[in-house]
C-alpha cells in the first residue's frame, strides 16, 4: 500500500500509514478550502465542519432516533426488569430481544463517537501542520540526533520554550523520527501545493478592546480571560460549552423522569460543556471552532428530527412557542377516534340532535299496509 501511495502519488512524497490514511484526506481538504476560501483559515475549518457533519449525517440521525426510542420505552424495560427480577441473564436476553423487536440497536450511539475521535485527533494535527508550529521536547537519548537534525536543515526556525517554526517548501528527506517538521509541500497533493505559508491570523476576529486578532493555530488569546498560572478562559470555548449544552440537553431524560439513564444524562448535560471549557484553555481555538460549529450543526439537525426535545424548560423557563412537558412527545400519534358501535338489540342507533336541542324524528319506511291504511 505504501508503495502505491508513497512518494510521486499526486505529489504527496512523504505518507506514513496506517495514521495517514485518516490525516491526510483532512489535511489537503483543509488547505484546498483554505486556498478556495478566500485564504481565510476561519473559512476553512467551518467549512470542513459542515463537510464532516454532512458525510456522517446518515449516523448521527440513526443515533438520534434510536436514542428517543430507546426513552420511549423505558417502561418495557422496566416490565422486563420487575418481571425476571433476581435474574440477571434473563433481564439481558429479554431486553435484547425487546431492542431487536422495536428494531433499536443498543450500541448505535457509539459508532458515531467513535468515528469522531479519530477525526479530532486528525484535525488537530492538520491544525498544528497548518499553523507551521511545531513543539517538540528531545529526551536526552535523542538530543544529539536532534541536535544534528536541526544543523542539517537550517530552515527550521527554533521560537524558544521548545517550539520550532517549519517551512511550507523545502527538501522532504527528513528522518522518520522527526516528520513533524516536515515542510507543508511534502503531504499535499499537487494542486494544492503552497507558495506562502498559512496564515492562521483572523483580522475580522479581532478583539476591539485590546485589537488581538484571533490565532487559531494557537491558544485564544484575544477573546479570553487569564487566570492563575497562565490559564486563559476563552470566549470561543464558552460559546461552544452553551451550545453543548443545549445539545446534550435537547436528548437528556427529564429530571425527575423513571428513566434509569436520566441520572446519567443529567451529569454528562453539565459536564460536557465544562469540559469543552477547560479544552479551551490547553487547544488551539481553531479546534475550539471546530467544537462549535460542528456542535451547532448538531442542533439543527436534532431540532429538524425531534423539535426541541426535553431543551425546556430551561432553569424553570418555559417559553410560549415551545411545547411543555404535559404536551407530551413532539410527533406521537393520536389515536383514532373509534366509531359508534351499532345497536345489538335490532332497534335504530339514536339520531343525533339538531343545533337547538331538538331531535329529528326519524322516518319510517311504508310499506304496502301502510298505504292500505
Amino acid at each position: 500500500m505504501e508503495s502505491i501511495l508513497g512518494a510521486g502519488f499526486f505529489g504527496i512524497e512523504v505518507f506514513t500509514p496506517p495514521w495517514d490514511v485518516i490525516f491526510l484526506p483532512l489535511f489537503n481538504a483543509l488547505i484546498g478550502l483554505y486556498r478556495v476560501l478566500f485564504s481565510d483559515l476561519a473559512l476553512a475549518i467551518i467549512g470542513l465542519t459542515v463537510l464532516i457533519r454532512t458525510v456522517l449525517a446518515p449516523l448521527f440521525v440513526r443515533q438520534i432516533r434510536s436514542q428517543k426510542e430507546m426513552q420511549r420505552m423505558q417502561p418495557l424495560v422496566r416490565e422486563v426488569q420487575r418481571k425476571h427480577k433476581g435474574n440477571q441473564r434473563k433481564i439481558s436476553e429479554e431486553t435484547a430481544a425487546l431492542y431487536r423487536e422495536h428494531g433499536v440497536n443498543m450500541f448505535g450511539g457509539c459508532l458515531p463517537l467513535l468515528l469522531q475521535l479519530p477525526i479530532l485527533f486528525a484535525l488537530y494535527q492538520a491544525l498544528t501542520r497548518a499553523s507551521s508550529a511545531v513543539t517538540y521536547s528531545p529526551s536526552e537519548e535523542h538530543k544529539a540526533s536532534f541536535d544534528a537534525f536541526l544543523a542539517a536543515n537550517p530552515a527550521i526556525e527554533s521560537l524558544g520554550n521548545n517550539q520550532y517554526h517549519i517551512p511550507f517548501d523545502g527538501s522532504c528527506a527528513i528522518p522518520p523520527d522527526f516528520h513533524a517538521f516536515l515542510p507543508l509541500n511534502c503531504q499535499l497533493i499537487t494542486p494544492l501545493k503552497l507558495d506562502a505559508p498559512v496564515d492562521t491570523v483572523i483580522e475580522w476576529l479581532t478583539n476591539p478592546f485590546t485589537g488581538v486578532s484571533l490565532n487559531l493555530g494557537a491558544i485564544d488569546h484575544a477573546f479570553s480571560i487569564f487566570l492563575f498560572g497562565g490559564f486563559a478562559i476563552s470566549g470561543i470555548a464558552i460559546i461552544a460549552g452553551i451550545l453543548q449544552f443545549i445539545q446534550v440537553r435537547m436528548t437528556s431524560a427529564r429530571a425527575g423522569s423513571d428513566d434509569p439513564t436520566a441520572t446519567t444524562t443529567q451529569t454528562m448535560t453539565y459536564l460536557f460543556p465544562i469540559m469543552t471549557v477547560v479544552w479551551g484553555g490547553i487547544f488551539p481555538s481553531g479546534l475550539v471552532l471546530y467544537w462549535g460549529v460542528y456542535t451547532a450543526y448538531l442542533i439543527i439537525q436534532q431540532f429538524l428530527i425531534m423539535g426541541w426535545g426535553n431543551l425546556f424548560p430551561l432553569f424553570g423557563w418555559q417559553p410560549r412557542w415551545a411545547p411543555s412537558p404535559e404536551a407530551g412527545d413532539i410527533g406521537m400519534t393520536r389515536p383514532a377516534k373509534s366509531p359508534t358501535p351499532p345497536p345489538t338489540d335490532g332497534r335504530e342507533a339514536p339520531v343525533p340532535a339538531k343545533a337547538g336541542g331538538q331531535r329529528r324524528p326519524s322516518r319510517k319506511r311504508r310499506g304496502r299496509e301502510g298505504r292500505r291504511r
